[in-house]
């Protein structure tokens, strides 16, 4: 299922729908209008419920005609609008160490953002003056769907409820000020998330997927998941060893080559730039630098 939040046009509540081949479905229009996000990742029941409207509305479709909304013109929100937990992982890809000139980690390395930093497909992205040195990362996020606390490797791929597209924007000179990364990781906006919440079920293999990150329609980042040092599995059970995982919690799963930073030459994001991440199956992100 891909899911998505988008705000209502009639009272600008953010509400969820679902991505349907025949348009987009209200989800509060056919029953649900109380249910967020993060309340139908915490509830399984609430996913079933849903799933089997979905499936109604595919034997009934002209039933369901009028709740169904033109991706075109909807205004999304952020795939998540509250977690409870940011996770960011860094240098987590072979080639994005190498080309920072950064050995490999052997354990995982860990940094967080902050909820102010969530972003919607299509949102502008403010660059204060505080900073020059804007960089984009296309990557992996997971959200948890359930609560994970010291979970083995083999099965840590049970405790997630999806994945989907992210951007961790960076402003390089902040997050290389001192030797703590988050000033230069959590400005406002700075993890565009979505444009779809695709649940677990229809991603195959979380380690082979392509990666890609175009700036004003060129080319810049293009990888495989199968390039991560730690995997997602290893991921979470690394982070469930050290505190508990709670539904909703995302984990950016670290960028591969190809950012600005790893350049020889260096022509760093400013206003007007548009930029385009992709992860394979889960959807294209766009945002305009502002």
């Amino acid at each position: 299922m891909k899911l998505l939040n988008f705000v209502a046009p009639d009272s600008g509540a953010v509400r969820p729908g679902i991505l349907t081949d025949a348009g987009i479905i209200d989800c509060g229009a056919i029953g649900f209008s109380s249910l967020s996000m993060e309340a139908l990742i915490a509830q399984p029941e609430a996913l079933s419920s849903l799933q089997r409207a979905i499936e109604q509305a595919i034997v009934d479709p002209a039933g369901f005609a009028l709740h169904l909304l033109d991706e075109a013109s909807l205004r999304f929100a952020p795939a998540l609008t509250n977690p409870g937990k940011i996770i960011c992982i860094g240098l987590n890809y072979r080639r994005h160490a190498a080309e920072s000139g950064l050995p490999v980690p052997t354990t995982p390395v860990l940094f967080s953002k902050f909820n102010n930093s969530l972003a919607a497909h299509r949102e502008p992205i403010p660059l204060p003056p505080t900073a020059r040195q804007y960089d984009y990362e296309v990557e992996l996020a997971v959200v948890m769907g359930r609560r994970a606390r010291n979970v083995a490797v083999e099965e840590a791929l049970e405790y997630v409820f999806g994945y989907c597209t992210a951007n961790d924007l960076s402003a390089r000179d902040l997050q290389t000020r001192t030797s703590q990364w988050l000033l230069g990781k959590t400005l406002d906006k700075f993890l565009p998330l979505g444009p779809y919440l695709v649940t677990a079920d229809e991603v195959r293999d979380p380690q082979n997927l392509s990666l890609q990150c175009w700036v004003n329609g060129e080319l810049r980042q293009h990888s495989n998941t199968a390039d991560m040092i730690f995997s997602v599995a290893e991921i979470i059970s690394y982070i469930s060893q050290h505190f508990t995982l709670e539904p909703g919690d995302v984990i950016c799963t670290g960028t591969p080559e190809g950012v600005i930073l790893g350049m020889p030459e260096k022509v760093w994001l400013r206003a007007g730039d548009e930029v385009t991440v992709e992860v394979e199956g889960l959807g294209q992100l766009t945002n305009v630098m502002a």
